[in-house]
């Protein structure tokens, strides 16, 4: 593979397209918290909520498994990488969190690890 192809391989996405995406997104998560005090995006999310709006399937909560014993994830990283692949699924227009989205937030987490250590 060629190294332009690498850096500049593909289109981007434009802005206004991100915007429209991420405002659908605010409006699911407006819909799904709507009536209760103070929460009104995924990242406020309890224990309870996030077993209620975050459910998995085998493949999914086979993956956070390998992520909590491969990476030592705390109960709180644990947590926070729920609310963000929960984020990525409303971005992505999905119901349910598929490995993709908790995938990407594990990368999200260990790159954060990987930056407070350097």
């Amino acid at each position: 593979m060629a190294y332009r192809d690498l850096v500049g391989g593909g289109e981007e996405e434009p802005s206004a397209t991100i915007r429209s995406r991420v405002e659908c997104a605010r409006e699911v998560q407006r819909g799904r918290f709507r009536g209760r005090t103070g929460l009104h995006a995924n990242a406020h999310m309890g224990a309870r909520d996030l077993l209620r709006h975050c459910r998995m399937s085998g493949p999914v909560e086979s993956l956070l498994r390998d992520a909590v014993n491969r990476l030592g994830l705390s109960a709180r990283a644990y947590h926070r990488v729920l609310k963000i692949g929960r984020t990525i699924a409303d971005l992505d227009g999905a119901a349910e969190l598929t490995t993709t989205h908790v995938s990407e937030a594990i990368q999200y987490r260990s790159l954060d690890r990987r930056r407070a250590a350097a």
